[in-house]
């Protein structure tokens, strides 16, 4: 199957906004059909269960699933970069390109079936008696739109734009803040309660942009405007979160009543909490749990999530997800961050940011941009914390069977999949049955830890008490072991994180090694639904990765053989060739890159040669500055320049090679990515 190229540019005319829904598909269709696609929106002989593509497992697919699960994705993509940011917010958590499509149509039925009073459309019929009006609000001029009031009074409320909105909006949208008070001061209370076409009222505009002038001289005159939701179903304090607009979110959580939070199952309440976890306003998102505890499973009436979920997707909040180097790791032990502050422990002053407790070592840090990035992670991981335990203790109320209407089963997945340590423990402390639900292919969280390769998650296995046997013997729906999920390949994303194919097929042979050593013999030899070993799975799976990385490790040695021939060159100055070497790479082999070597065999090989190369590039120089040194009959002023300009790109060569001697010299010789000796959690 060929790959489909998906070019922003090449799709559509204009991004998808709230008026040109009819133009938008017509260019969409006309896309999806010539890229071969269109099947996705309107399937031929569509059966029931099939909808949704990605629903089966995405390991144990047969290849034509995997290339129409390829294709769902590319017709999904180029909906998704083809809609404006606040259209695509609304089909973000979609997985389904049918689904998202038919979520665009209905929006547009909506916007149709909510069309303006007759009275209104035949104001608005001749838009071009207000294009002067709408050139003085886009623009500013408050003494142009001052005439042209005065001529045409009834203009304020008028819909001058095909999206339905008035010289309020306008204004508002171009950010000129003096002209919006001066129109607000004309209007009515009930004037800046007009909605344009997609269901947006002036305070609305005003919470995407941010600019909190303009919100205050609104609620002033007119308090209600704070209940009134958006087209989205997005009250403004929401959409100002969903912005990530920290001064105003904070004014219209002050102004907005606590009790509208609540209605509707907590909709507004939950959407608020998730999206203020989000956006890193730590104390609000404090504050609501402090006063409505409920709001942490509360599910949001638009994608169905809560809190929990939400948290759930974000490893990097949490201690267990950070990926700090040492030196890091030392600066983030000497932060010192004061307890969690909530909203409404700093009010009437509310700050985007909780209050810091600066001491000596914190302002000396605190001066560098790269060590204030540190202390924001640190103060992530101290709310985030606080955040988890505030949650937890909600969840520690319900009752089990309400686990799944609350989508705490699919939380604690996600958090398993993140690698978040923190939530799996707190969790399973309040509710234990958590450890033996199922994911979507069938796997409890040790199982899936495995396939995810997650080894802080699967590292938990040691600290259980007895090494709770039930865990070893399960099998999934398809009957594969926790042997045979890690003989499968493992996600990019994991990959990604290790240097050099050499050392992702050591990863992977760790992995495959230290799941043998707790696993019944048995288990070697159990064969899945494929009728394969998990031996056979894991040679299958990784045959391309060992040939990776074979080249890889040639590929270095063929650096450093170059190198190391410059120096004997150097030294003796002489030819050198390397007798009854590889034709191609001018070295002899040594090995016969089997699957084993690749866990200690080749990278001891490799340190040795790295070890060996560096020592020699050090006796190089110390050579070659001492001959240098006799040669010019000690004469300094010619012999240190010349040394040092002769070091640079040798020292160059150390710093680029250096590195990965030491993670080679980490992985093959250091304590290992496992914790066996994780003390009982649980």
């Amino acid at each position: 199957m060929t790959t489909t190229n998906i070019s922003p540019s090449s799709i559509v005319v204009e991004v998808l906004r709230g008026d040109n829904y009819d133009d938008w598909s017509a260019c969409m269709k006309s896309y999806m059909l010539a890229q071969d696609l269109w099947d996705f929106i309107e399937p031929p002989g569509l059966q029931e269960g099939d909808q949704e593509v990605d629903s089966k497992p995405i390991d144990h697919q047969e290849s034509d699933s995997k290339a129409l699960r390829r294709k769902n994705a590319a017709a999904l993509h180029a909906i998704q970069i083809s809609c404006a940011p606040y259209i695509l917010s609304k089909i973000r958590s979609i997985t389904s390109a049918k689904v998202a499509w038919d979520t665009l149509a209905n929006m547009q039925k909506l916007q149709v079936t909510t069309a303006e009073p007759p009275q209104l459309s035949r104001m608005n019929a001749g838009l071009d008696r207000w294009r002067e009006l709408y050139k003085h609000a886009h623009e500013g001029n408050w003494e142009a739109t001052k005439r042209f009031l005065d001529l045409h009074p009834e203009a304020k409320i008028v819909k001058i734009t095909p999206v339905g909105e008035t010289a309020l909006h306008v204004a508002i949208a171009a950010g000129n803040v003096k002209l919006v008070e001066k129109l607000v001061e004309l209007m009515s209370p009930e004037d800046l309660e007009i909605a344009e076409q997609a269901g947006c009222s002036a305070l609305s505009y005003a919470a995407m942009q941010g600019i909190t002038k303009m919100a205050k001289c609104m609620i002033i005159k007119n308090k209600k405007l704070v209940n009134l939701p958006n087209g989205g179903g997005c009250i403004p304090v929401v959409v100002s979160c969903l912005g990530n607009h920290k001064d105003m979110t904070h004014y219209l959580y002050s102004v907005t009543p606590a009790e509208l939070l609540c209605e509707d199952s907590g909709n507004h309440g939950s959407l608020l909490l998730q999206f203020s976890i989000a956006s890193e306003m730590f104390d609000i998102a404090l504050d609501l749990l402090q006063r409505f505890p409920s709001l942490a499973t509360a599910l949001d009436k638009i994608w169905k999530l809560n809190a929990v979920t939400q948290l759930s997707f974000l490893p990097d909040r949490f201690h267990s997800g950070s990926r700090l180097a040492f030196w890091q790791r030392w600066i983030y032990s000497c932060i010192h961050i004061g307890p969690p502050i909530s909203f409404s422990d700093h009010m009437p002053q509310a700050s985007s940011r909780p209050r810091k407790e600066y001491h000596v070592i914190n302002l000396i840090i605190l001066s560098s941009p790269r060590h204030k990035q540190i202390y924001d992670v640190k103060l992530n991981h101290i709310y985030s914390a606080e955040l988890l335990r505030r949650m937890v203790k909600r969840i520690s109320t319900l009752d089990f069977e309400k686990y799944g209407e609350c989508g705490l089963f699919r939380a604690f997945n996600n958090a398993v999949k993140n690698g978040i340590v923190e939530m799996i423990v707190e969790m399973v402390k309040v509710c234990p049955n958590l450890m033996h639900t199922l994911d979507k292919n069938g796997r409890v969280f040790l199982m899936s830890s495995i396939a995810h390769r997650q080894e802080k998650i699967f590292s938990l296995f040691y600290g259980l008490e007895g090494r709770n046997g039930n865990f070893l013997s399960v099998t999934d729906f398809f009957d594969n072991t926790m042997l045979h999920c890690a003989g499968e390949l493992s996600p990019s994303t994991q990959l990604a994180r290790i240097s050099g194919a050499a050392l992702q097929m050591q990863r992977e042979l760790q992995w495959y090694r230290e799941v043998e050593s707790i696993v019944n013999p048995r288990a070697k030899t159990y064969c899945n639904q494929n009728g394969e070993t998990p031996g056979q799975l894991f040679t299958k799976s990784y045959e391309k990765l060992m040939a990776a990385g074979e080249k890889w490790m040639k590929q270095v040695a063929t650096s450093s053989t170059v190198v190391g021939a410059l120096i004997i060159t150097v030294m003796f100055t002489e030819a050198f060739t390397v007798p009854g070497g590889n034709k191609d790479t001018g070295f002899p082999e040594s090995s016969r890159y089997s699957e084993n070597d690749f866990l200690k065999s080749l990278p001891r090989k490799l340190v040795i040669g790295l070890c060996t190369l560096f020592i020699s590039i050090a006796t190089m120089m110390v050579a070659f500055c001492a001959a240098l040194r006799i040669v010019m009959d000690g004469r300094l002023e010619v012999v240190i320049p010349v040394s040092l300009l002769a070091g640079i790109p040798v020292t160059l060569f150390i710093l680029l090679q250096f590195p990965l001697l030491v993670e080679i010299f980490i992985s093959t010789y250091g304590p290992g990515i496992f914790n066996r000796k994780m003390k009982r959690w649980y």
